[in-house]
């Protein structure tokens, strides 16, 4: 992997470990835009102050967009999320292996 493809994964890898950044993306991977009062909702205890700064920092990293019905994922997003599932079916397989080896 080339320098810029570590810097590339590394400033992905460090917005996606911000707080709620995950769970703002996977409450809208269902394509369906969301309001913010609706997307605070659906991602559960996180303030408005919080919120804010998520979709700004999702928005200007063209992962999300915001239109006259709310907010959602722009092309860019949803290639992340599919990516991301990838990872969901990881986990589930490495978590049944995890509880085996605890047995």
């Amino acid at each position: 992997m080339s320098s810029k493809e570590n810097v590339a994964v590394h400033q992905l890898l460090a917005l996606l470990e911000s707080r709620y950044a995950i769970r703002v993306l996977w409450a809208l991977k269902d394509g369906h835009a969301q309001t913010f009062r609706l997307l605070q909702d659906s991602v559960g205890g996180v303030t408005p102050n919080t919120l804010n700064t998520r979709l700004k920092e999702l928005r200007e990293a063209d992962l999300l967009t915001h239109g006259s019905d709310g907010y959602s994922v722009t092309p860019t997003g949803a290639d992340l999320l599919k990516r991301l599932s990838d990872i969901q079916a990881f986990a589930g397989k490495w978590s049944v292996a995890q509880a085996k080896k605890v047995k």
